[in-house]
């Protein structure tokens, strides 16, 4: 079981191996948004790559969230806010969903054999589940705007950390290694390591800290997305 990172998505085709787990990685804020779907009752997810996909889902009488550069886009119910999938309105759903990174990430390594869907709030048993699988794992991260990003990697080193404590995993991948290395430096404070990081600051311009607190606390939502079709699910 080999694990690797991928740091942007525009890189993935340089680490697609035929049978590999790709776990998808956005951190601020759409993989942490997309797991609290599911956690709190949300039927299936629909990523789409342009906000034209999503506009089309929305005619079509589907719940529809679109957001770009942090922002939801008007017209749109929802955007990548977790905070907007904590509400008996979205149980049940088939949701259609459109973000800045997080869904051209999912998009870039479609060609995938599994597709799940990683986030802080789904850590540990999404790293159970990957050990039982015995299958090399590339994670995905969806950076910004296919540029490297601190949030996704941190996690990305968290899942190396986990995952290399079991004597079948072997890290070969320096992209890993690095990772690995920035996690064990910022774990006991994430969000202090990050206070000074890109992405971060552009969500506190925009009132958006207790997302950022939220995204980086640890096994609040249980549940692990994965690709089925078009379609994510719920594992």
């Amino acid at each position: 079981m080999n694990i690797e990172v991928c740091y942007t998505p525009q890189a993935y085709p340089l680490f697609h191996k035929d049978d590999s787990i790709v776990v998808v990685i956005d951190i601020f804020r759409a993989t942490s948004a997309i797991v609290t779907a599911f956690y709190n009752g949300v039927s299936k997810m629909i990523p789409v790559a342009t906000v034209a996909e999503a506009k089309e889902y929305q005619s079509n009488g589907y719940l529809a969230a679109a957001e770009r550069d942090g922002e939801i886009i008007e017209g749109f119910e929802l955007g990548n806010s977790p905070f907007g999938y904590m509400n008996n309105k979205v149980k049940g759903k088939t949701i259609a969903i459109s973000t800045t990174n997080g869904t051209q990430a999912i998009e870039a390594s479609r060609k995938a054999s599994k597709i799940v869907i990683g986030s802080f709030l789904n850590l540990d048993v999404l790293c159970d589940y990957l050990l039982t699988q015995k299958k090399d794992v590339i994670l995905v991260c969806a950076g910004w705007k296919n540029k490297f990003n601190l949030e996704d990697t941190l996690f990305a080193g968290a899942v190396v950390s986990k995952l290399s404590a079991d004597s079948d995993c072997t890290i070969t991948c320096d992209s890993a290694i690095a990772s690995q290395h920035l996690y064990n430096i910022a774990k006991d404070d994430l969000y202090e390591f990050l206070s000074h990081s890109s992405h971060r600051n552009r969500l506190t311009k925009l009132d958006l800290e207790r997302d950022i607190q939220y995204c980086l606390t640890v096994n609040q939502c249980p549940v692990i997305p994965i690709m089925e079709g078009k379609y994510l699910v719920k594992l």
